[in-house]
């Protein structure tokens, strides 16, 4: 008899934290990020890709999306099987959308204003969706280069 043994899939994991709307929260969630990713095993590029994706979305959060006593919440959610990472940064300001990349007019010499730019170049797709009541998800997929064996 031949028997195959079951191949076990992995599983998706799921990462969430509430973050104080502050630079200080946003750094935070950056290393919180990176120390996840590294713990999951994601690829060392998508690492990467994802840190300048979290710091981004999270200095975004903390500077546009920013009401007193109201944290932001850092998603992650990583699926090895469909090679898929997803972040998501939520805050409390639904009715201040970030605007598309193309329809920004940031002088070259400006010191910020280029965060949505640096977030459309590194994900593989990216969007904003309403969060009820009052909220918004920023969210970022980054493709990974397939799921890593090492990883369970």
């Amino acid at each position: 008899m031949n028997a195959t043994a079951p191949q076990v899939s992995p599983a998706v994991r799921t990462f969430a934290q509430l973050l104080s709307s502050t630079r200080r929260g946003a750094r935070l969630a950056l290393l919180l990020a990176v120390g996840q990713l590294r713990s999951w095993e994601v690829s060392p590029g998508v690492t990467e890709r994802a840190e300048q994706i979290v710091a981004e979305l999270a200095a975004n959060a903390a500077l546009h999306g920013r009401v007193h006593s109201r944290d932001f919440r850092l998603g992650l959610t990583f699926d090895p099987a469909a090679g898929l990472l997803r972040i998501t940064v939520t805050d409390a300001r639904g009715e201040c959308l970030p605007s598309p990349p193309a329809e920004c007019e940031t002088p070259l010499d400006a010191e910020s204003g280029r965060g949505l730019f640096l977030v459309a170049a590194l994900a593989d797709r990216w969007g904003v969706e309403p969060y009820p009541p009052g909220g918004k998800t920023v969210w970022a997929d980054c493709d990974c280069e397939g799921p890593n064996p090492s990883a369970s």
